[in-house]
C-alpha cells in the first residue's frame, strides 16, 4: 500500500504559508485531503523539469498552492518535499 510521506521542510513550508497568508484554521486538513488523491493516483501531478525534473505538482486545495512531490515506485512511497505560493518568483514552477 502506497504511502505519504511529508519532510521536515514541506512541513515548515506550509507552517510558514499559513502564517504569512493568514490561512483557515483548517488548512492542514484541507492539505490532507488533497494529498489523499496521492493514494490512488501517485502520478496524478504534472511532471516538472529543469532543477525539478525528478519531482511532480499537486495543485490544492487552492489554486496558487502547489505541492511538490517525489513518487518513489519501487518502495510504493509519495514524498512531499515543499509547498510553495505559485504566485511568487520561488514557486518550483516559476523555474522550469
Amino acid at each position: 500500500m502506497l504511502s505519504i510521506e511529508v519532510t521536515r521542510l514541506a512541513r515548515e513550508d506550509l507552517r510558514e504559508l499559513i502564517e504569512t497568508r493568514r490561512l483557515p484554521l483548517d488548512t492542514r486538513e484541507r492539505v490532507s485531503r488533497s494529498l489523499l488523491t496521492l493514494e490512488e493516483f501517485p502520478r496524478a501531478g504534472k511532471r516538472l523539469s529543469g532543477v525539478w525534473r525528478d519531482c511532480r505538482v499537486l495543485i490544492g486545495p487552492w489554486g496558487w498552492l502547489i505541492v511538490v512531490y517525489m513518487y518513489i515506485e519501487p518502495e510504493d512511497k509519495v514524498v512531499v518535499i515543499a509547498f510553495h505560493d505559485a504566485r511568487t518568483s520561488e514557486a518550483a514552477t516559476a523555474r522550469l
